[in-house]
């Protein structure tokens, strides 16, 4: 039976997109698509508002977190963690031989400015990660105020941000919050199948990046700049997904950025509301995604069976992640849903547990 997906990704993907996927094949290097990704990339520059350079990858975000991590420091960097989500990017970090340190907080906790000042005057770090939205927690992390305290008192520190599941859900204001590298694969707030990943990279960034002797091959910002005005990637990319991206594109274009960020915080407070009324919601509530919320199992309810019996009735949510799992589960709200589809997956699960 179909289900529409309420899972923090992949995510409901509408019958026009999944159709635009089926446009007929055209070359890599044809000037079709290099009309292709000239349109598309001005739009996602619009989206995350900026004038700097916005590449796709053929890959999963966990790849492009990889690749950048491997371009951004010289010296050592500083990797920030608040759920499982995050903290991949440290492991990435120890696997490559990077030197670097771990800012960790508990789970349900955020990574606040305070904390990422304390840490980055302990050494000499000229890189930062920082997830902006953890998945597993539901908690948002500040990168604004973040990225504030890191170009006021360490300007040549790099800002590194995950946004996997919330870029196309929330404003990300990328040139005037001063961030070096942002990613996320399209699979979430993207709403389209997985296999691309959106990447907004500094100028400042990839000056750094020629600097590092082993950054890397597939992901290489130099690699990606040979083909850039082309209008073409150095590898073959994910033609039909692109295609799909384009049809996106202009449809959140026209529904209007603040209307769709709006959209997204009213499906988050109607969930939130219900959270508190029937449950509990896990984590510091200042720190609360728009995109995911992670709901605490105060009823000791079965996770699974609930999930059974939605899928009768079409829809899916996902439990608890890792340590979490049953402890808590997670209602996302990204996307291409709608208030009334957020309304109408409430109503059926109050209906299964009798609320």
């Amino acid at each position: 039976m179909y289900k529409k997906l309420f899972i923090p990704g992949p995510t409901h993907v509408r019958d026009e997109i999944l159709l635009a996927q089926a446009a007929p094949m055209i070359g890599h290097r044809a000037k079709e698509y290099q009309d292709l990704q000239a349109e598309v990339t001005p739009k996602l520059q619009k989206l995350l508002y900026t004038n700097q350079r916005v590449y796709l990858y053929t890959s999963s975000s966990t790849g492009v977190m990889e690749g950048s991590v491997r371009q951004a420091s010289t010296k050592r960097v500083l990797n920030t963690a608040c759920g499982a989500f995050s903290r991949r990017w440290y492991d990435m970090t120890v696997r490559n031989g990077i030197p670097c340190d771990l800012l960790e907080v508990p789970l349900g906790q955020a990574i606040t400015p305070e904390l990422v000042d304390e840490a980055l005057s302990k050494a000499d770090y000229d890189a930062i990660t920082v997830v902006m939205n953890e998945t597993a927690t539901g908690i948002m992390n500040p990168v604004k105020e973040i990225a504030a305290l890191v170009r006021q008192k360490y300007p040549d520190v790099l800002l590194l941000v995950d946004a996997v599941s919330c870029m196309a859900g929330v404003k990300i204001e990328f040139d005037a919050w001063g961030l070096d590298v942002c990613l996320a694969g399209v699979q979430k707030c993207f709403a389209l199948p997985p296999g691309l990943t959106v990447c907004a990279v500094s100028d400042r960034a990839r000056e750094r990046a020629l600097k590092v002797p082993n950054r890397g091959y597939y992901f290489a910002y130099d690699q990606m700049d040979k083909r850039y005005d082309k209008h073409q990637t150095p590898a073959t990319p994910a033609i039909s997904l692109i295609q799909a991206l384009n049809k996106q594109m202009d449809d959140i274009l026209a529904e209007g950025l603040e209307n769709r960020w709006a959209r997204h915080l009213e499906m988050a407070e109607i969930v939130r509301a219900w959270a508190r009324k029937y449950f509990a919601i896990y984590g510091d509530e200042r720190y609360l995604s728009h995109t995911v919320t992670n709901v605490s199992n105060t009823r000791n309810i079965s996770v699974s069976q609930l999930n059974d019996e939605l899928g009768k009735r079409g829809a899916m949510i996902s439990n608890g992640y890792g340590d979490l799992k049953d402890v808590c589960f997670r209602i996302a709200h990204m996307g291409d849903l709608q208030v009334s589809d957020i309304k109408w997956l409430l109503e059926q699960i109050n209906d299964i547990l009798g609320l």
